[in-house]
């Protein structure tokens, strides 16, 4: 499989700009930046007891003048703008040393800003000068193509994460550290590795199963791991030979998780169908009748979409709950069909309805999967109804 004529699922060698431009146009669903920060950090570092700090000295990270790192975070960022889809979503990450000069580029190449989300670190490097305010925190930007674009935020689930209280734009998530820190021959691998749990964060709250991530600066390959992980597919650049082979080994070792584990279930959105949408179309008939999910309890259908019982008429949601004896009740959780002896939930009838009718077939994400069970298809207009189920 393929985006252009790159592979998927796959880490690519190369300027990220150069195989940006590789990529097809509105193609990717989600992007996670975390390009140079240009820390211009002079000399070197130590600690009190004279130790060396392995800090932030890479080649790539510098760049000769805060005009030179515009152009380039300009030309990246632009290919990034043309290839997300305009359902998608934009992340990029930064410190003080770039955050700020990222995020006018990004507001003059065109996206939209939803939120700006504070990265707080537990456990931060100290600074060991004692000349400033310990550094614990990075800024995440997320962003839209367009201020009028669509895009996937998965309220629920994020708040479900959070203990059941909205998901908050400060994010306390320790740096790598143990085992997670990866290393070839006794040295971290990468400088600025990130924890797997802010990717994973950001994978699930505003992309979908199978959806396309792309990172044009793998490095570790945090991206790529946690994206395989949660099922997405994924495609990453790094243009250093020792970083894609340490994120090629690392992804050798992820395997995904089940698809059924991967639904996002609280998400779902019951579909906006009245019950006489139903007998309009032959889903339920005049005159059936309608069953408690035990078979004791039946109501008929009469032709204004009201239902009765021997003692009680009224709309599926007040008889059930007169039944109930409560003040109200969800009808459509309540009431079943009987097809070929089988009880069917209304419920069901009405995501077949919206399948056929309101989505022209088109699958949403939104909405849980859908029976193809042909019992469910619609046997006859309701102009057309048996005079005989009376």
């Amino acid at each position: 499989m393929t985006l252009g004529k790159l592979n998927i699922n796959a880490i690519h060698l190369g300027d990220c700009i150069d195989l940006l431009k590789q990529v097809p146009d509105n193609s990717v669903d989600l992007i996670f930046a975390d390009p140079p920060y240009n820390l211009q950090l002079n000399g070197e570092l130590y600690r009190p007891n004279q130790t060396k700090v392995d800090a932030v000295n890479d080649a790539w990270d510098k760049f000769e003048s805060k005009e030179d790192y515009d152009v380039f975070t300009e030309a990246w960022m632009r290919e990034c703008h043309r290839i997300l889809k305009n359902t998608g979503s934009f992340w990029v990450i930064g410190t003080y040393h770039n955050i700020f000069r990222v995020g006018t580029i990004l507001q003059n190449t065109g996206f939209w800003i939803l939120n700006d989300v504070v990265w707080v670190k537990p456990n931060p490097m100290p600074n060991f000068k004692g000349t400033r305010f310990n550094n614990a925190h990075e800024t995440l930007i997320w962003a839209t193509k367009s201020k009028s674009s669509s895009y996937t935020f998965h309220y629920h689930s994020l708040k479900a994460m959070n203990d059941d209280l909205q998901m908050r734009s400060d994010w306390w998530i320790p740096i790598c550290q143990g085992t997670e820190r990866i290393k070839v021959n006794g040295q971290k691998a990468h400088s600025t590795q990130k924890p797997a749990e802010l990717l994973l964060r950001i994978i699930l709250s505003t992309s979908n199963p199978n959806d396309i991530v792309l990172d044009p600066f793998s490095g570790s390959g945090t991206t790529a791991a946690v994206a395989k992980r949660l099922g997405r597919r994924f495609i990453a650049f790094d243009r250093e030979e020792f970083y894609v082979q340490v994120a090629k080994d690392r992804l050798e070792n992820v395997k995904p998780i089940a698809k059924q584990l991967l639904e996002y279930k609280i998400e779902t959105k019951k579909p906006k169908v009245p019950f006489a949408n139903l007998i309009e179309k032959g889903y339920i008939k005049i005159g059936e009748y309608l069953y408690s999910k035990d078979g004791r309890i039946s109501s008929q259908v009469n032709a204004d979409s009201t239902i009765s019982t021997d003692e009680i008429t009224g709309s599926i949601h007040s008889v059930s709950a007169t039944i109930l004896k409560k003040s109200s009740s969800n009808g459509w959780g309540y009431w079943y069909v009987k097809r070929e002896n089988k009880f069917i939930s209304i419920d069901e009838l009405r995501y077949e309805y919206e399948t056929k009718y309101l989505k022209n077939g088109k699958q949403d994400n939104n909405l849980f999967p859908i029976s193809n069970n042909t019992d469910l298809d619609p046997q006859e207009n309701f102009l057309e109804y048996d005079s005989n189920a009376i």
